[in-house]
């Protein structure tokens, strides 16, 4: 499975039986977000599931996005798809609180493990 270096998130639900393909970006939607995603989704289909599995979903999580411009592009898609916004401020306390800050990711890129 080539593919599977590029694709954000993979994981399977075992109640349903399905491969969840999670593709993840920081900025606004894209329409042609959409399509990566459904690409994903059928590669995934074609290459990983079975015959008794059920068909994977692709749930695209961005930082925003337009409500009318994700519905038209997922209006005709054959697969099941969604779009998630997300960002930092929306979080919950405890989970900000458990995250890192930006300060402490940045210093995490600078990090030099020679001493």
């Amino acid at each position: 499975f080539r593919a599977r270096n590029n694709i954000d998130l993979l994981f399977f639900h075992l109640e349903q039986r399905r491969y969840v393909v999670f593709e993840l970006k920081t900025g606004k939607f894209q329409p042609e977000y959409a399509g990566k995603l459904n690409f994903y989704v059928a590669l995934v289909d074609d290459q990983l599931r079975r015959d008794y599995m059920s068909p994977t979903v692709g749930i695209l999580v961005c930082g925003s996005k337009n409500d009318r411009t994700v519905r038209y592009i997922l209006d005709r898609s054959s697969s099941p798809m969604a779009v998630s916004e997300y960002t930092y401020e929306s979080l919950p306390e405890p989970e900000k609180e458990a995250l890192p800050d930006a300060e402490e990711l940045t210093a995490a890129f600078d990090w030099d493990p020679q001493p």
